[in-house]
């Protein structure tokens, strides 16, 4: 009934508000966290608290407060990294934010917004502090607006999303990074007095070398099931900076935000400047649990179509690369058809005409079909496509052009450079400018005309392949310092105007790999490209950072020739994603592609529970010779859990169990081996038998693999 009313009064705009905060305390508050602001004396609010949900609501009133502000500046008594720094039309450097007033709103059912309005006293500056609070996943979400009254632009020198201060013993930090092939590689380090700083000046493939995202263990090293955690992800898809800077009294600030480096942003009297979200969840259950609060706020807000279906499907590229005709494709859908694909993807090098496509170097921004290939169109390939029950898909690379195109031809004015330098290219192209309005409006209608002209279409994959360098913008008016701020919104406006009009399109955010993958984006895509290399032993670890953040059903992982693994470990790491292929079917003997059939088959058995069970890491690839994960449902009828050999060792045997977890004590579950091909024994000794879930949680079972490169998939039923 409650839902019913709420739902009805939000139909027509009248939204709840929560009971009013008593003696200058803000409660934002989650199903078992709490962040608790404080107004002091002086008018300044701080943050007094972050942590663990106390029972008794009325304990929230007696924390002490004056911990560090909320949200402080620069240029007036503040000792630390601000969050904030500006200078007024009189060149004043400084800052000075009081509480003026906030309001709490229930918004949508299990999410409560706050936002607390801050002024300065002296000048016509405000500043409000947004949060949402997602009640069921513990996640908030914090933003800032900043918005003037000025007579003229004042300008941002600095502007964090969010400054979170926490209190404990130490902190051990763990952060991702890597390049082209090799991303999300984890590394911890400890944080001592002083500041660490991770960020990213890379714009359109901002997260090539580090990631966005963050886990601090605090009071000790975590681990998946013990220990106080936050983990924190920025959702922007442009250069972002996380300070974590440790005073004097061992307490720590974490700053969160858009890297303001050659950046400073120049903000017109009565518009408003707004920040990214800073996405963070606290844990006292150790890192598992932090994942598992990300996976669930993803699938229902923070990627599309969370709970819905997913494509399986076959590439061509790594079949064809560029050398293709409609002979070649239509016969690779005979191939998808007798593997057991729902859809083909056709990749790169179907367009251009004055300069074809047929490398890398040319024909990126002309979206016109190239005659020579596909005579016929992209309508005939759907159409072929069809006549199989496959689907068809296609690939774009909508924000970029290569020197060597009709489009350099027609509008230099429309890419990035600088003037008086010579043009600076990587991969062979350069990037176009998405500060422009009429770009804008250019890179909407290639995604728009080829599906207007082709509305059978049912798949894209967005590319973007290198980073803006020579970072200029030609379009007249601008202010060259606001570029890398304004170019990230010209996207997000691109893709806001694609998913009013073909809201349910699966789209994959591809970025030459992992180069873009965050919650600015994902709201508009219903998965990610995780790497270029599809190895099967990197992508164990690939795939192993990734988790700790983003949920399986937004995981790309196809099967591919890249590297020596065995093509079962291949199929088993790319099942516990989002299942594709991008290999030469042709090639696969008549044992092979039986195996391939048949974990298309066993896929969609289990695919439910992999997408939408709860994470279990068990053992991790940096500490053990067998890495191993599971998907848990949440009824807790069913259970998946992978299993990797993936280094050697002196003994060639391993007997450590592993114990499972997320399974009910009192069930009783059959073990059945997945992977195992006809007239071939399984690896694991459990295959067939009957545990209860307290003794596969308490006792576990061995993973029976011996060999490298050797791989098990279990599944688990409840009787």
């Amino acid at each position: 009934m409650k839902k019913i009313l709420f739902l009805f009064l939000l139909a027509l705009g009248i939204p709840f508000a929560t009971i009013a905060q008593k003696g200058g305390y803000i409660v934002i508050k989650t199903a078992h966290t709490g962040l608790v602001f404080h107004e002091e004396k002086d008018g300044s609010l701080h943050q007094i608290y972050y942590g663990q949900a106390l029972k008794n609501p009325a304990d929230y009133y007696l924390l002490p407060g004056t911990r560090d502000e909320a949200y402080p500046t620069f240029g007036t008594k503040y000792l630390f990294t601000p969050a904030i720094r500006t200078v007024h039309n009189d060149g004043n450097p400084s800052l000075a934010l009081v509480y003026k007033s906030h309001q709490q709103l229930l918004v949508a059912p299990g999410v409560e917004e706050t936002t607390i309005h801050l002024h300065d006293p002296k000048y016509p500056v405000e500043v409000d502090l947004h949060f949402k609070a997602y009640l069921s996943s513990d996640v908030i979400a914090q933003w800032v607006t900043v918005s003037h009254h000025e007579k003229k632009p004042i300008v941002l020198y600095q502007y964090a999303s969010a400054a979170l201060s926490v209190s404990a013993s130490n902190y051990t930090l763990e952060h991702f990074h890597g390049d082209w092939a090799a991303e999300m590689q984890m590394e911890s380090t400890n944080l001592t007095a002083g500041k660490k700083t991770l960020s990213s000046q890379l714009e359109t493939r901002a997260h090539m070398y580090q990631s966005p995202s963050f886990l601090i263990s605090l009071n000790g090293t975590s681990t998946e099931e013990y220990g106080d955690v936050i983990g924190g992800t920025l959702a922007w898809s442009g250069n972002f900076k996380l300070d974590f800077e440790v005073d004097e009294i061992n307490q720590l600030r974490i700053l969160a935000g858009m890297n303001e480096l050659g950046a400073e942003y120049h903000l017109l009297p009565g518009k408003t400047f707004t920040t990214p979200a800073f996405l963070f969840s606290y844990s006292n259950e150790g890192k598992g649990l932090i994942s598992r609060n990300f996976h669930k706020w993803a699938r229902d807000y923070g990627v599309l179509n969370g709970h819905g279906s997913r494509y399986t499907l076959l590439n061509n590229w790594e079949a064809t690369y560029f050398d293709f005709n409609e002979e070649k494709l239509t016969n690779l859908f005979d191939d998808a058809k007798q593997l057991g694909v729902d859809l083909f993807l056709l990749d790169d090098g179907w367009f251009g005409n004055k300069y074809p496509r047929n490398n890398d170097r040319a024909g990126l921004g002309d979206w016109q079909e190239n005659k020579a290939k596909l005579p016929h169109g992209i309508g005939y390939l759907v159409k072929e496509a069809a006549a199989r029950d496959l689907k068809f898909g296609i690939w774009l690379e909508p924000e970029m052009v290569n020197p060597k195109s009709e489009l350099y031809e027609k509008h230099p004015e429309w890419i990035i450079k600088l003037p008086n330098r010579e043009e600076h290219y990587y991969r062979s192209q350069l990037v176009l400018d998405l500060t422009n309005p009429t770009v804008q409006d250019f890179v909407y209608h290639i995604v728009d005309d080829m599906m207007s002209k082709n509305p059978g279409i049912a798949y894209i994959k967005w590319d973007c392949n290198r980073m803006v360098t020579n970072a200029y913008s030609q379009f007249e008016g601008n202010q060259q310092s606001n570029l890398y701020v304004d170019y990230v919104n010209g996207l997000y406006k691109v893709l806001d105007r694609v998913r009013q009009k073909y809201p349910e399109l699966p789209i994959m955010l591809c970025s030459g790999g992992g180069g873009r993958v965050d919650y600015g984006a994902l709201p508009y895509f219903t998965e990610f490209w995780p790497s270029d290399n599809t190895g099967a032993t990197e992508r164990v670890f690939i795939q192993w950072g990734y988790s700790y953040f983003f949920p399986s059903i937004a995981t790309s992982a196809h099967v591919t020739e890249w590297g020596d693994a065995p093509l079962k470990f291949r199929l088993a790491v790319s099942m516990a994603g989002r299942l594709g292929f991008d290999l030469v079917p042709k090639k696969l003997n008549a044992e092979e592609l039986a195996l391939c059939q048949q974990a298309l088959h066993e896929y969609k058995a289990i695919q439910q529970t992999v997408w939408q069970g709860d994470l279990y890491r068990l053992q991790s690839p940096y500490d053990h010779n067998v890495a191993s994960w599971m998907y848990a449902a949440n009824d807790k009828a069913e259970a998946v859990i992978f299993m990797f050999r993936i280094k050697k060792l002196f003994d060639s045997k391993i007997a450590e169990n592993i114990k499972f977890k997320g399974l009910d004590p009192g069930k009783k579950y059959l073990v059945k081996e997945l992977l195992v091909q006809q007239g071939q024994k399984a690896i694991n000794k459990a295959n067939g038998k009957t545990y209860s879930g307290d003794y596969l949680m308490k006792v576990g079972l061995p993973s029976n693999l011996n060999k490298v490169q050797q791989a098990v998939i279990l599944q688990l039923k409840s009787l």
